[in-house]
């Protein structure tokens, strides 16, 4: 079980909506509330406008109840469905080309021939 503490920013999945806030699974011990009060500053009309079953969303943890597992969480202050980019290196083809491929290649199936 991790400790999750009050203050920090933690992902999780929508588990469930009702009229007074949102359900939230953070982990194999923790769930949470997000309260219809802490998901906007505005009115919040339908809380569909805001989050969908199954969405993976960031919430910051207000409460910790650690006996129970139960979280109080808001999404007001924070940038909930912000997306992680992964930026990944452009690949360059080498004057090489497929040589380096061609003279390993049996090699390395003879290695895995004796093994």
């Amino acid at each position: 079980m991790s400790k999750i503490k009050k203050g920090r920013i933690i992902r999780g999945t929508v588990t469930g909506i009702e009229s007074y806030g949102v359900f939230v699974s953070c982990d194999d011990y923790y769930t949470g509330l997000i309260h219809i009060s802490e998901i906007s500053h505005g009115f919040v009309k339908n809380i569909n406008d805001f989050v969908k079953i199954g969405d993976l969303i960031f919430v910051e943890v207000l409460d910790v109840d650690e006996e129970l597992g139960h979280l109080k969480l808001s999404i007001k202050n924070i940038e909930y469905k912000r997306r992680t980019i992964i930026k990944r290196k452009q690949i360059r083809e080498t004057a090489l080309g497929f040589k380096t491929l061609e003279y390993k290649l049996p090699i390395w199936i003879k290695e895995s021939l004796k093994k």
